[in-house]
Order: C-alpha cells, then sequence, then structure tokens
C-alpha cells in the first residue's frame, strides 16, 4: 500500500466522477485533500475529512483563470502550509464533427482540458520548486493517442497534456518534481452510463480486457504516480485502458 500520510493533495475537478474517486482513494492513503471545483463542495469536503480522517477543504475555483487559481491556491498553501502533489484532472467533452464544431466548443474544451493544466501547474510551480520536491499528474486519455471522429477539440487538448507533460518532466526534473500523465480508456462514468447497452457491448468487444474501466482503476494509477515508490518515474503516460492503447 502506498503511504501519503502527512502529504497535501490538490485535485482538480474533484466533485464527481474519476477526481472525486482520486481525492477520495488518495485521501485512504493519509493524504491531506484540497478539492477544487467550479463551486465550493463544503459538504463533500467534510464527508471525506470524516471518512479517512484527514483534512480535506474544498475551493471554487475556475481551473482556466489564472486570477481565480491563484488567489485559491495562495490560500490553500495557507491552510495546508505545504503542497507535495497536484492532479490535473478537471475537463470537459463537447464532441461533434469538425464541419459542425462551433467555435466556443472547440475553445471551450482546450481552454478547460489544457490551458487549466499551463495556469495550475505554474501556479504551484514556485512553492514546489522552494521545496525541491513535488508530484504533479495530469490526467490525459488514450483519445489523446489514438482517437475516433468527432473529438477534434477533445483529442488536441489531451494530446497537448501528454506534450506538456513530457515537456515540463524535463524542466522541472532538476528541483526534484516529477510530472507523469495517466491515459484512461473507456472508464464508467455517469457520462457512460447514458450510453445504450448497444454501444457499451460495442466499446467492450475492442478492450482485450472486455470490460470498461472503474474511477477506481484511474484513481490507483494516480495514487502510485503520486507516492514515494514512484521517485524515479517522470514524463511518463501511463494508460488505464485495459489493453486498448497497446
Amino acid at each position: 500500500m502506498f503511504c501519503l500520510k502527512g502529504k497535501t493533495a490538490i485535485v482538480t475537478g474533484a466533485s464527481r466522477g474519476i477526481g472525486l474517486e482520486i481525492a477520495r482513494i488518495l485521501a485512504s492513503r493519509g493524504a491531506n485533500i484540497a478539492l477544487i471545483s467550479t463551486g465550493a463542495q463544503e459538504e463533500l469536503a467534510q464527508t471525506i475529512a470524516s471518512e479517512f480522517g484527514v483534512q480535506c477543504k474544498s475551493y471554487g475555483c475556475d481551473v482556466s483563470n489564472t486570477e481565480s487559481v491563484t488567489t485559491a491556491f495562495k490560500s490553500i498553501i495557507e491552510t495546508f502550509e505545504a503542497v507535495d502533489i497536484l492532479v490535473n484532472n478537471a475537463g470537459i467533452t463537447r464532441d461533434g464533427l469538425m464541419m459542425r464544431m462551433k467555435d466556443e466548443d472547440y475553445d471551450d474544451v482546450i481552454r478547460v482540458n489544457l490551458r487549466s493544466v499551463f495556469v495550475c501547474t505554474k501556479a504551484i510551480l514556485r512553492h514546489m520548486m522552494g521545496r525541491k520536491k513535488g508530484r504533479i499528474i495530469n490526467m490525459a486519455s488514450i483519445n489523446g493517442i489514438r482517437t475516433q471522429a468527432g473529438q477534434a477539440n477533445y483529442a488536441a487538448s489531451k494530446a497537448g497534456i501528454i506534450g506538456m507533460t513530457k515537456s515540463n518532466a524535463m524542466e522541472f526534473a532538476s528541483r526534484g518534481i516529477t510530472v507523469n500523465a495517466v491515459a484512461p480508456g473507456f472508464i464508467q462514468t455517469d457520462m457512460t452510463a447514458k450510453l445504450p447497452p448497444e454501444m457499451i457491448n460495442q466499446y467492450k468487444s475492442g478492450i482485450p480486457l472486455q470490460d470498461l474501466g472503474l474511477p477506481q482503476d484511474v484513481a490507483y494509477a494516480v495514487t502510485f504516480l503520486a507516492s514515494d515508490e514512484a521517485r524515479y518515474i517522470t514524463g511518463q503516460v501511463l494508460g488505464v485502458d485495459g489493453g486498448l492503447g497497446a
């Protein structure tokens, strides 16, 4: 079991789905948690704190806005004193064929998915560099590696995250900061729950393990990369996709 006791993690997009599960699994390993979402989730933070016996606070923040992130991260550092882990998980989808895709649908996905990684990483970087240690884990996707029609905006944002991950890993290594990405495949979320059974079965048939992943599967991968055991791993993209990207 990877022990994170005494460490503090910031998790963006943490109000539900994969982000919430990441926060919960990190907390179960002893990490204090700063939840970042578009609106404060105080009740959720209190539930995590009570369940796992850690410090957990929620912060409302626009992760693509420099001023909003700077203010939130300053407050987090003041409260927790030290931040060891940043999980850039926030993301949205606005799928559509390129010919019909609205400019705002492209811009919104790039802003929330990709620009947020730049803004949040930059906001915590000086703090981590000063401490000469840190773990940054970015949420990429199988669609940033091998994609499908109708996801030009999403695929571009996730491929961009992979490129930023590798570049940042090279920049920050001398300061003891590792930067890695996790690339989930088809994961059971609120979005997949809305799909018809025949489409789910079609997706499963193309996955070597013949099943969809769970949010916990992604969270465990993030937990490993956040741990001391992953100290010599940086600039990597860890696929959590049932073999889809093999």
